[in-house]
């Protein structure tokens, strides 16, 4: 039975969600609060994994020559092939920190689709990740919202970027898709991580919101 929880960080590439994770960790490891970390993809660790990392670099094709249904089922078996793990995690109480999940792909496999497609994919891969794969589902999604001028600017000084990073189309709209799931599921969390005119907040003050929002949700006390 269920008694941990499972809290994903998402946002576009470029918003921030290593360095937040990082912090709860921190938070969480200071207060003696057992707790797991998992990232996906797992470029290193999965089968599944590193065709994702070569999708990633462009073998297969630039982002829009790759169909989003089919990529999505490496995606889907990566994190299948972590559940078992998860779940043994979540029984022992722990929370787990998940960078990026399943609600990944509903954003930027989706954004990929005209748009009078892309509900049609969203009913095929909640279907296929928590029906048909039986993933844990996730208690709360906590959406760090960065405009994509700003994540944008932030790659360029990251360096290196994958197919996804480099087009600006495709980050405008994950963008849009992020926002409009935040809207649409009650346990999505919008946090805004940008001033007013535009300028990126301290990853501290971020940090205090994510901190609020766990409060809110009566994950942390």
């Amino acid at each position: 039975m269920k008694t941990g929880k499972l809290i994903v960080f998402e946002g576009i590439d470029g918003s921030g969600k290593t360095t937040q994770l990082t912090l709860l960790k921190h938070y969480l490891d200071s207060r003696d609060i057992p707790n797991e970390v998992i990232d996906f993809p797992r470029y290193w660790d999965s089968f599944h994994g590193k065709t994702i990392a070569k999708y990633l670099k462009g073998e297969f094709g630039e982002v829009d020559s790759v169909s989003p249904y089919l990529i999505s089922l490496a995606y889907s078996l990566d994190r299948a092939t972590a559940k078992w793990e998860m779940n043994g995690w979540l029984v022992e109480g722990k929370i787990i920190l998940a960078n990026r999940y399943a609600t990944s792909n509903m954003a930027h496999q989706a954004a990929k689709l005209p748009e009078k497609k892309r509900e049609d994919f969203l009913s095929w891969l909640l279907e296929l990740e928590y029906r048909v794969n039986k993933i844990p589902k996730e208690d709360l999604v906590i959406y760090l919202h960065v405009p994509v001028g700003v994540a944008r600017a932030l790659l360029i000084k990251r360096g290196k970027r994958d197919i996804h990073e480099k087009k600006f189309e495709f980050l405008t709209n994950s963008e849009v898709m992020y926002t409009r799931l935040a809207k649409r599921f009650r346990h999505w969390e919008k946090i805004g991580c940008v001033t007013n005119d535009g300028i990126l907040l301290a990853k501290e003050a971020i940090h205090r919101k994510v901190l609020v929002i766990l409060r809110k949700n009566k994950i942390l006390h």
